[in-house]
């Protein structure tokens, strides 16, 4: 994999439509400090006071309106920054599925399989390709030498129709993020064709990997103007968290964490000498005392199935985690004599759960891990799979009104089932929870209930104004709560992540005072917060894996941390990092330390404990664990 042409192009791909969006924004009459009026008319609209003005047509009046008031909430910066890349997610999945022939309707979207031809073959199948297109307008626009407008049109209809198959990748393109297409996207220096030019095919076959390494890379500079701002003593806010604390995990280590947590989980009910030798970042337990061993046999399930077990990244990112997390409980599932083509839906829908704060990231996540359920079924995409990823929302903008029209149904037979309380509660735990994320301690409520008298509403009859109003919220706004509070409220039997990593001085006062409150013992940086999440998250006799970084270990700021996981739970086994563990980061910045744990105490336990922080680059210190296993360390 080419990562130098990747991170060149993720990054001039992000200026790129940053700078084109915003001059989409600006010819429907938008500027930083102005938004000029329009004038509307039978046929459509123009923007008062700017000359001969483009002519938008009549149903783009409410995407502009749209866009208006997301501009209101959000600022123009948010917004253009949003759509740039919701565009940039979409064309890598366009180009992902293309490359690996995954598109329901065969044809090319972003290039041509012609040799030497630049114009996507969706063009020339534009009246013959099944998507759902008028062809009054296909042929209107191939008579006016349109082929901008037709490839906009055809381009949308594919999103449109994929929408279908991973709506949170490909959410229906209905709204302002159709305004801000860029024009020119055919044209020589346009982020498709620099796409499709820069990047050589071989590095989509089956790599789902690419997909977190652009996310990374398209991030990067965002990433620099954050930590440049720290210097000045700025905060990180909400909006910029994810480019602060995004760093993509090394592959071997994601190996090394998921092998020995999930992969252990199950040998240990089902020991498998096959299947182990497939793992070859797994590490043997010690040999431990007869009256451990007998503790650790006591923890053993023989009757432990795969469509018991549940994982969860909390912060996910790209689905880096997950993906391998899919790989290793499919082989389990093999191995425990399921039919190959039923593995991939039971996998996202009953093994693998994960939350981000980003919801670019979730996109990503969630089109990872669809990638690779269809590398193993490519009839997957016939199946209407509701995946258990979601990127964290917020409640904000719910009025009490809104509360009341849900809780106080009409002529329902549901009425006297509906608790005040939990819908309080769910509004209530969620309110700026983009400040938060997966730290948040969501308890059950009945959320079943709920959504019954969501899709009541939904199917409701005639209303009124004000009902109109709140049934909008109410839809907008709480199935997503609904969904992640589920995922919240849940406890895993394996919970894998490489954390955010930030101090004290990077978090905002709400956070401080969050954190202040509810991790007094890991209250210096995030990624020892997320430490205590087993507390949340892991179920009895379960496993954290992590990598962050080694400060825990040594820092008096984390000395009653330190107590509270020798005091609570057992290392399983840990390899000491050091520094250069990432090959992207130079210097001594990051010192890491990888880890398995598991929520239970076994007194005198012995852990496997590797220390790799002499090797100064990533690779030496992937091999020589590697040489360890292999001489039985």
């Amino acid at each position: 994999m080419n990562k130098s042409a990747i991170k060149n192009f993720a990054v001039s791909a992000r200026n790129k439509l940053i700078e084109d969006i915003t001059q989409k924004a600006y010819g429907l009459g938008i500027k930083k400090d102005e938004i000029k009026e329009i004038e509307t008319f039978e046929g459509g609209f123009k923007i008062k006071g700017m000359g001969n003005s483009k002519i938008y047509k009549k149903y783009e009046v409410k995407q502009r309106e749209e866009l208006v008031a997301k501009i209101k909430e959000k600022g123009l910066e948010q917004v253009i920054e949003g759509a740039a890349y919701t565009w940039f997610n979409r064309f890598i999945a366009l180009r992902f599925m293309e490359v690996n022939e995954y598109l329901p309707t065969g044809v090319r979207v972003l290039s041509s399989l012609e040799e030497g031809k630049t114009e996507p073959d969706l063009i020339k199948e534009a009246l013959n390709v099944d998507l759902d297109i008028d062809k009054k307008i296909v042929y209107r626009l191939i008579d006016e030498n349109d082929m901008e407008d037709l490839y906009k049109y055809l381009l949308i209809k594919q999103c449109n129709q994929l929408g279908q198959i991973m709506p949170m990748v490909f959410e229906e393109i209905a709204d302002y993020t159709e305004l801000l297409l860029p024009n020119n996207l055919l044209a020589g220096g346009s982020v498709i064709r620099n796409l499709v030019e820069s990047i050589e095919e071989e590095d989509y076959k089956d790599q789902v990997e690419i997909i977190g390494w652009m996310y990374q890379y398209y991030i990067s500079e965002k990433k620099d103007e954050v930590f440049a701002g720290l210097k000045k003593n700025e905060k990180i806010t909400k909006e910029n968290i994810p480019a602060a604390t995004q760093l993509f995990t090394p592959k071997w280590i994601v190996k090394y964490m998921v092998e020995n947590s999930l992969g252990r989980l199950w040998l240990e009910s089902h020991p498998d000498e096959e299947l182990k030798a497939q793992w070859k970042y797994y590490l043997e337990e010690a040999e431990q005392d007869p009256e451990v061993q007998k503790k650790l046999d006591e923890l053993k399930n023989p009757n432990l199935n795969p469509e018991e077990i549940k994982v969860l990244d909390p912060a996910m990112g790209s689905g880096h985690i997950l993906v391998y997390a899919f790989d290793v409980i499919y082989e389990i599932y093999l191995k425990a004599n399921y039919s190959e083509k039923d593995i991939p839906q039971l996998i996202l829908e009953k093994n693998l759960y994960g939350l981000d704060i980003d919801d670019r990231a979730g996109q990503l996540a969630a089109l990872a891990l669809m990638m690779k359920a269809r590398s193993k079924n490519r009839r997957i995409f016939r199946e209407k799979i509701e995946l258990n990823v979601c990127a964290i929302q917020e409640s904000n903008g719910i009025p009490k009104e809104a509360i009341e029209y849900l809780v106080n149904p009409q002529d329902t037979g549901i009425e006297e089932m509906i608790h005040r309380d939990d819908v309080e509660y769910l509004v209530n735990v969620f309110k700026d929870a983009k400040e938060y994320g997966s730290i948040l301690d969501v308890k059950k409520i009945d959320f079943d209930v709920i959504e019954k008298r969501l899709e009541e509403i939904k199917n409701g009859g005639t209303l009124d104004l004000f009902e109109l109003e709140y049934r909008g919220i109410i839809l907008e706004k709480l199935p997503a709560l609904i969904k992640q509070g589920r995922i919240m409220s849940e406890k895993y039997d394996v919970v894998c992540t490489n954390p955010p990593y930030m101090g004290r001085k990077g978090m905002n006062e709400k956070l401080v005072r969050y954190v202040d409150e509810n991790f007094k013992d890991s209250k210096s940086d995030l990624f020892a917060v997320f430490m205590e999440l087993d507390d949340i998250y892991v179920r009895t006799n379960g496993f954290m894996a992590m990598i962050n970084q080694h400060s825990w270990m040594f820092l008096s700021s984390f000395e009653k941390l330190r107590k509270k996981v020798i005091c609570n739970r057992e290392i399983y086994n840990m390899l000491h990092l050091g520094a250069h563990a990432f090959e992207e980061i130079g210097g001594e910045v990051v010192q890491s330390t990888t880890f398995v744990l598991r929520k239970v105490k076994l007194d005198k336990y012995k852990g496997s404990y590797i220390r790799l922080v002499e090797f100064n680059n990533a690779k030496g210190k992937e091999d020589s664990f590697l040489d360890m296993i292999s001489k039985e360390y």
